[in-house]
């Protein structure tokens, strides 16, 4: 494990693909950015030369849902391929998270998932995450 930089922008994009579901293209100006701007961590996770594990955190400065603090340490997404699951691979990519926030000076750590998403909500609350609140999203487009 090892925290990326703009030399292993294929990798991170290739892994950030799968996570969001979304074409390479449309991700590769965005992790460009996040990969140069101080106040993101982008760790990877190799097994011999395959890419198979990532996780991104940010330091969010605007409220974040349940903190009582600011700065906070967010996780923005986290992501292992699927034959590696189930391997303890993700909460060692965590770890590296939480040391990152840690060395911030950051004491409080947020995330969220989909309501529907009931593999994430396990996950987080394996890893020790309390349940801060739930909400429901709108949008309402305006011509």
């Amino acid at each position: 494990m090892y925290q990326a930089n703009i030399n292993d922008l294929e990798d991170v994009l290739i892994l950030a693909s799968l996570l969001f579901n979304k074409p390479i293209v449309k991700l590769k100006h965005e992790f460009e950015n996040i990969l140069k701007d101080q106040k993101y961590a982008v760790f990877l996770l190799k097994i011999q030369q395959l890419c198979i594990g990532l996780a991104y955190v940010s330091i969010r400065y605007d409220y974040v849902e349940g903190s009582s603090n600011t700065p906070v340490g967010y996780l923005e997404g986290i992501y292992i391929r699927e034959n590696f699951r189930k391997k303890y691979y993700a909460k060692k990519l965590l770890t590296y998270c939480e040391q990152w926030i840690l060395n911030q000076k950051i004491s409080e750590f947020a995330s969220d998932c989909e309501l529907q998403n009931v593999d994430s909500f396990n996950f987080h609350i394996q890893c020790g995450f309390k349940e801060a609140n739930k909400i429901i999203c709108f949008i309402k487009k305006l011509n």
